[in-house]
């Protein structure tokens, strides 16, 4: 029986986690949850699941994680302030189910230098897919990892056509329902990028190693490129279930967590490669993350601003990069530490926000 804490447990990955959890109530028993403000929904969870520990906030997630011993924390929450939770599950000693992907690449070498081998389990699908994929060989015969992308709503067009997107376009994302930023990060190919920064860190291969193929099904969720020309692809209909499946029991497997693929119907999977000229974001979060320091924090925390501009009408959909880029470029990178983490946040949200209004 696995201990489990939960955080951000009303959000998407939460509620999935949840579901998995209560499907497999022999397996998994859970002793915390915390989200945001919605304590109605909480209460609820908690009278459903026998919790007695709640909190609301990310400092008071931290805390709990800190006072109740669990040995699985998932880190479901949004943002970078999912970073102190994170620290804290770590610090622990239990095992981190990271779906807080802000958290590991904001956090950079902070987070890695206090986790132990092994600690981190990545719940997103395409880090699942390649952590799967990575246990059959060793990481000496590893080449490369390929991370697939679904394209969002807008594959196959070309830059200028991208001008006139509106919001409503931006989140019509073709497999997945993520949210405002999540969903408009994947349109642009934000989200990909950051995954990219993330693979690197929590699997040690090198930017100019980690590439990126466009696969519309989103059936095949990853790969890795071994040196002997074998490609290990895991592939399963898009269910976050799986993944976080995963998560909770790594490395084994939890009978019945997804639907397997139907094999009696014709079914064709195409690959692509990204054009980079018409999405170039990816490329850019390979600089910012080859560069380190503060630099991927500023990188996110100036995206989200530009994002919210974006649906406030304020910048049209093309301006977005550009005001991250504008940001990044100004942006004098400090040693990594919380206190400097929270610094250039600041600065970042600030100086994207005058890049929008001198924009406007």
């Amino acid at each position: 029986m696995r201990k489990i804490i939960l955080l951000g447990s009303t959000g998407s990955i939460g509620t999935q986690t949840l579901e998995v959890i209560d499907a497999n109530r022999d397996r998994f028993e859970v002793v915390g949850l915390a989200a945001g403000s919605n304590r109605e929904l909480v209460e609820r969870q908690a009278a459903r699941f026998g919790v007695s520990h709640i909190a609301f906030g990310a400092e008071q997630a931290a805390e709990l994680v800190r006072d109740v011993p669990a040995d699985v924390v998932v880190n479901g929450i949004t943002g970078s302030v999912g970073l102190g939770p994170t620290l804290a599950a770590l610090d622990s000693g239990a095992v981190l189910a990271l779906a807080n992907k802000e958290s590991l690449i904001v956090g950079g070498a902070l987070v890695m230098s206090r986790a132990k081998p092994g600690q981190i389990v990545p719940v997103d699908s395409e880090h699942s897919a390649i952590a799967q994929a990575l246990r059959s060989g060793e990481h000496s015969e590893v080449r490369r990892l390929v991370l697939t992308a679904s394209g969002g709503p807008f594959r196959g067009r070309t830059r200028e056509s991208l001008r006139a997107v509106t919001p409503q376009e931006a989140l019509a994302h073709p497999t997945w329902d993520m949210g405002l930023v999540v969903t408009t990060n994947s349109s642009t190919l934000v989200n990909k990028g950051l995954e990219v920064i993330e693979a690197h860190l929590l699997f040690g291969v090198p930017y100019d190693r980690i590439a990126v193929t466009v696969h519309p099904q989103s059936i095949v969720h990853s790969m890795v490129e071994f040196v002997d020309g074998s490609t290990l692809a895991q592939a399963s209909p898009p269910d976050m279930r799986l993944p976080i499946s995963l998560g909770l029991d790594w490395p084994h497997r939890v009978a019945g967590a997804g639907v397997p693929l139907d094999w009696t119907t014709a079914s064709t999977w195409n690959f692509d490669p990204l054009d980079n000229e018409v999405f170039p974001a990816v490329e850019m979060a390979k600089a910012v993350g080859a560069a380190g320091l503060t630099y991927p924090a500023v990188f996110n925390a100036a995206n989200e601003q530009a994002v919210y501009a974006f649906h406030a009408g304020t910048i049209g959909y093309l301006d977005i990069l550009d005001v991250v880029e504008q940001v990044v470029e100004s942006h004098d990178a400090a040693e990594l530490s919380l206190e400097s983490l929270a610094e250039a946040e600041s600065w970042a949200r600030r100086e994207a926000d005058a890049v929008v209004v001198a924009r406007s």
